[in-house]
């Protein structure tokens, strides 16, 4: 569990960091450099998730070595499937990581939503749910290892 006091935010209880697969940690169906060896370190401190349609068909096979759970969503209805995913294991404990539209929900609902902008850009509506926004995964991830920088951000 990660535990950050945020003044005038919130106290953040992590117990789940939920990702989507394209886009956010991966391009075109491959997992972008250094997110298996982040993963693989907040796994210590969080249950990892990803949470996909699995565009490429590969999110199993590329995902070994990780230890998360790994959920295909159906294609359609994408945004309530992540959403009813993450009451499921309690969103009030869980931080979200996403890009497109059909992250919008889980970034809204989740105690923490982290919108990424990377090579498919940003989906509007996940960013203006999302309650930051980063331009890369890795410095997305690097904000739950290093909390200082989120409290410097989201303090009032």
């Amino acid at each position: 569990m990660i535990t950050i006091e945020i003044p005038g935010f919130k106290t953040l209880l992590l117990r789940h960091l939920v990702l989507d697969y394209n886009g956010t940690i991966a391009t075109d169906g491959k997992l972008i450099k250094g997110v298996k060896e982040s993963l693989v370190q907040l796994a210590q401190k969080l249950q990892i998730h990803i949470v996909t349609a699995d565009t490429f068909g590969n999110v199993e096979k590329k995902t070994v070595g990780i230890p998360c759970t790994v959920s295909i969503l159906p294609i359609h209805d994408q945004d309530r499937g992540k959403l009813e995913y993450i009451e499921k294991i309690g969103k009030e404990n869980t931080v979200c990581i996403g890009n497109g539209r059909n992250d919008h929900l889980m970034l809204k609902d989740a105690a923490l939503g982290i919108a990424v902008i990377q090579e498919e850009g940003s989906a509007a509506e996940a960013i203006m749910t999302a309650d930051l926004v980063i331009p890369h995964i890795l410095d997305a991830l690097n904000l739950l290892t290093n909390p200082l920088r989120l409290i410097a951000t989201l303090r009032s």
